[in-house]
């Protein structure tokens, strides 16, 4: 489990990676949304405890822009309590939020609730296979009957996504929101025009992408 703790506050950083390591898991810190921004971009987390208020750039900010470059699960810590604050947290793609003070064995319960809700066994897998399709979602490839297929940058967050939330219906909205950013001025056709394209890319194996009449598809396998 590699977990990104995003905090301000050096103290507040070292008990929660404290607990992260009692539990087998590995931390990495980042002292503001500028940081932490950088960081998944070059590294692949499972989870990420992000703070509200911090300086040069925001924790809602920074899972804006995060969640345009990977879907990571993210849990939001802050010391505002305020039902606005929570509602526009999980409106741009946390899955949690918790207020400080905290305990923090509350959210390791909560990090390991939302891993398990997020995808299970094939979350916490780097590759997965389905038949013929190999999907190596540390080294970002994927393999059709042991042929590399070329997707997209799109193509492979659509995918992976779908891989992550297997067996659930997903909107189009859903998508557009997790996969493209919130702040994304776009309509239903984009989904749908990138999961054409996937689905070419996937050949027999375009079987897995169900689409669900007027709501939008699913990754059933």
């Amino acid at each position: 489990m590699k977990v990104l703790i995003v905090d301000d506050e050096e103290m507040i950083r070292g008990v929660l990676r404290e607990y992260v390591e009692f539990e087998g898991g590995t931390a990495f810190e980042a002292a503001d949304g500028m940081q932490a921004v950088r960081m998944c971009r070059d590294e692949n987390f499972d989870i990420i405890l992000m703070d509200v208020m911090m300086p040069r750039l925001d924790g809602f900010s920074a899972v804006k822009e995060i969640k345009k470059i990977k879907d990571i699960p993210v849990i939001m810590l802050s010391a505002r309590s305020e039902e606005y604050d929570k509602l526009f947290g999980f409106e741009i793609g946390a899955d949690d939020y918790v207020t400080k003070p905290f305990s923090p064995k509350e959210v390791m319960a909560r990090v390991h609730a939302v891993l398990k809700r997020r995808g299970g066994e094939d979350n916490n897998r780097d590759v997965v296979t389905y038949e013929g399709l190999t999907i190596d979602m540390a080294g970002r490839n994927v393999y059709v009957d042991g042929e590399k297929a070329e997707l997209t940058p799109k193509e492979y967050e659509i995918l992976f996504y779908f891989v992550k939330n297997k067996g659930i219906a997903l909107t189009r909205e859903k998508l557009l929101m997790d996969v493209w950013g919130f702040d994304f001025y776009g309509d239903d056709r984009t989904v749908d025009t990138h999961i054409k394209m996937l689905r070419s890319n996937l050949k027999q194996y375009r079987k897995y992408i169900v689409t669900l009449r007027g709501l939008g598809y699913k990754f059933e396998v």
